[in-house]
């Protein structure tokens, strides 16, 4: 029995199979590329995506869907959100509530939302915000000629 075109049924089945494996392929591809799976990766999509931001140490939650990086006097926050990577310039002291699963930092903005990083202490947190405010002093070593 021919429907469109000459084609038979499974003709018409196998295309729409093929269409539909590529299109979820594609998706699986596209959602991967801005996950968060280092800490490298972390700071250099920090530097990417604040200007000015100058990344010291970073600490990303065990899932990759989220990560902090200690900058330049400012802490950035990062959350994988669909295909894209959101992130916020945030001052310290951070706001903070820990759990069971890990810490979560009330960012305060509707948009990025309460971010949690999974198999995080308080302490690592703790210690990336002191590494920030540290990174308000301009050491004068790196304006020196070599």
């Amino acid at each position: 029995m021919d429907f469109l075109l000459g084609l038979r049924w499974y003709q018409i089945a196998a295309a729409l199979a093929a269409v539909a494996a590529l299109a979820w392929y594609a998706r699986k591809l596209r959602r991967d590329e801005g996950r968060l799976k280092d800490v490298e990766t972390a700071r250099s999509m920090a530097e990417e995506r604040l200007a000015g931001f100058i990344a010291r140490a970073a600490l990303v939650s065990g899932d990759g869907a989220a990560a902090i990086v200690a900058g330049n006097g400012t802490i950035a926050v990062l959350r994988h959100r669909g295909v894209r990577v959101e992130a916020r310039r945030l001052l310290a002291p951070l706001a903070l509530s820990t759990s069971v699963e890990g810490v979560r930092i009330e960012t305060g903005e509707s948009v990025l939302g309460n971010v949690t990083l999974f198999g995080v202490l308080e302490a690592d947190v703790r210690r990336i915000e002191g590494i920030a405010q540290a990174g308000n002093v301009v050491d004068l070593r790196q304006f020196r000629p070599h």
